[in-house]
């Protein structure tokens, strides 16, 4: 045989001789095994329609997107106070204004009372115009937080829900600048420490609950009705004139007390005021001695009031909007 000859390979002489294709992939693909580089089957969650539509599947949906949650909400103050020539002072620069409004107007009530403003009047004011600043800003940009965010609403989903609370949870912020304010400011307008300062936290609890539910509620009706947000805009303007912010309950009576109580706000800013600057335990009445006579200026349903529209409010507003939130993106 030539040279030639010997470097053609010669054909197998059996079937045998014939390599199997398992063994020459490797002894890894032989054994149906894959390799390490591969990556693991996404795993989704699916909702029954049973649990989508129910108040246990709300919580657990908005529970299992609250990184996205507090994600919106670290957007909304980095875009808010980025660049801006007041800084963090935005936080306390409405309830300012209204404590500047407020004092104004009791001194001229004091003057042609002839009497003089005493200092707890202010610090009442100041105490209440935090927390309604909170509610108004909240309210007022949660209303919209649908609408504004289209892109989102109609390619991925998520619980539309985490919208208008990412926002509130936003102010929350602005409401701790303020906390911190007046902790150091109401020592001054004399306010004393007592053991009804523990009431402070249920009382704040509440707003943000009721402030929640609003905004829920109200971001849900803005995406079917979108004159909703000017309506929304003309209440909390002159929606301050219908709470006790600026005055005080007692200011109108028995009989005007009692009405004005009915806005689920004003139980919680009262009860602010006369348990941080007057020491009162809420679960005890009040009545205070007033140019008119003795009115009554708590009453401790005033508290299961507020605590029953909270978070009633919230409940409702929460499975309103769980199921509804399927037709956004038809409506948006």
């Amino acid at each position: 045989m030539s040279l030639l000859d010997s470097s053609i390979p010669s054909p197998p002489s059996s079937a045998s001789d014939v390599p199997h294709p398992a063994a020459a992939a490797g002894p890894l693909q032989a054994s149906g095994a894959r390799p390490s580089t591969a990556r693991a089957p996404l795993v989704e969650r699916v909702l029954s329609a049973d649990d989508a539509t129910t108040m246990r599947g709300a919580l657990r949906d908005l529970l299992a997107h609250r990184d996205l949650l507090m994600q919106l909400a670290a957007r909304d103050v980095r875009v808010r106070y980025k660049q801006a020539v007041m800084g963090f002072a935005w936080a306390i620069l409405t309830p300012l204004l209204l404590v500047g409004a407020g004092t104004i107007l009791r001194i001229a009530v004091a003057t042609m009372a002839g009497a003089q403003l005493d200092p707890t009047d202010v610090g009442g004011i100041a105490l209440k115009s935090f927390p309604w600043a909170f509610f108004a800003g909240a309210v007022g940009f949660a209303v919209q937080s649908i609408t504004a965010n289209i892109s989102l609403v109609t390619k991925i989903y998520f619980p539309r829900a985490v919208l208008p609370l990412g926002v509130i949870a936003a102010h929350l912020f602005d409401l701790g600048i303020g906390v911190a304010t007046l902790t150091v400011v109401l020592p001054f307008l004399g306010a004393t420490w007592s053991p009804a300062l523990l009431w402070v936290l249920p009382l704040l609890l509440l707003l943000v609950t009721f402030t929640a539910g609003a905004g829920v509620l109200l971001a849900c009706a803005n995406l079917f009705f979108r004159d909703v947000k000017y309506i929304t805009q003309v209440l909390l303007t002159f929606g301050v004139f219908f709470t006790p912010v600026l005055f005080d309950a007692v200011a109108f009576g028995t009989r005007g007390a009692r009405v004005l109580m009915l806005n689920p706000l004003a139980p919680i800013l009262e009860g602010l005021r006369l348990a941080v600057m007057e020491g009162h335990n809420l679960l005890t009445p009040l009545v205070a001695a007033t140019g008119a006579g003795a009115v009554p200026a708590w009453e401790p349903w005033y508290l299961l009031y507020s605590v029953c529209w909270s978070f009633g409010l919230l409940a409702f507003a929460v499975a309103l909007f769980q199921r509804t939130q399927y037709l956004f993106a038809e409506y948006v």
